[in-house]
């Protein structure tokens, strides 16, 4: 039988995709599609019950998926992570930087704390997870697929009345131009480097803020609802695919139309 060439250009069969933040949320989503579409997974993510539960959720749906937990606020994780997981699948294909840590506090008594522990996570965690993957498996293979996970905080201040979320919003924002800067740097080696900016999706991180401000944020979305568990799919298996393989250093928002008014 004759694979349609659509069909080929999606299939990530033979692939290895490793995700930081796998284990719940917008990276649990995201490796509901990879491995719906062939790529083996590798789930990498702070807590071994959730890294558990989430393994055996794709297992389920008939997916393969290797668990290692480890902390990338801690600088030692990456290479520790890239190490385990070359030793056991050999490769890795995609990277999607997924994990992630939000601080909610007005500017002026912002604490120095939970600036820290954002940026570190955000964005330290995930250069030096990245730096690693690259060294170690995609610049050596001439060929690459990176996602980031950026937020539609990077570009706009939060609307008057919701708490602020300064050290979060930096980060997205150093996200973005990250993203554009290696893409242009790694793209001679045969990476694509890109990025998706989700607006408000139900998770535990929004669980608080869309508790008291969800409907306020639907009525000022266009198309007029949150972002749900298959909203992120169809471009997470883009940017990872040979689909997308012309596509890279962009930013998608995929936030129903809420950056547009």
């Amino acid at each position: 039988m004759v694979v349609p060439m659509l069909k080929k250009l999606f299939d990530l069969s033979g692939r290895v995709a490793l995700i930081s933040g796998g284990s719940r949320g917008l990276g649990l989503q995201i490796a509901e599609a990879l491995g719906e579409y062939g790529a083996k997974l590798v789930l990498t993510a702070r807590k071994e019950a959730g890294l558990a539960a989430a393994s055996a959720h794709l297992a389920a749906q008939g997916v393969e998926a290797v668990a290692i937990a480890a902390d990338l606020s801690n600088q030692a994780a990456a290479e520790t992570i890239v190490a385990e997981a070359m030793a056991t699948c050999g490769r890795i294909d995609i990277l999607v930087n997924n994990a992630g840590a939000a601080w909610g506090a007005p500017a002026e008594t912002h604490p120095l704390e939970g600036w820290r522990k954002v940026l570190d996570l955000n964005l330290t965690g995930m250069f030096l997870l990245t730096q690693a993957v690259g060294r170690v498996a995609m610049l050596p293979a001439g060929a690459g697929r990176i996602l980031n996970i950026a937020s539609i905080e990077a570009f706009r201040g939060r609307p008057r009345g919701m708490p602020g979320v300064l050290a979060y919003a930096t980060s997205k924002g150093g996200i973005v131009s990250f993203t554009r800067s290696l893409a242009a740097e790694w793209g001679p080696h045969g990476i694509t480097v890109n990025a998706i900016a989700p607006g408000f999706f139900p998770s535990k991180m929004t669980a608080v803020t869309l508790e008291r401000f969800a409907g306020g944020i639907v009525a000022a979305t266009p198309l007029g609802k949150l972002g749900g568990p298959h909203d992120l799919k169809g471009a997470a298996l883009l940017f990872a695919s040979d689909a997308g393989g012309h596509i890279t250093g962009q930013v998608l928002a995929i936030d129903g139309g809420a950056t547009v008014v």
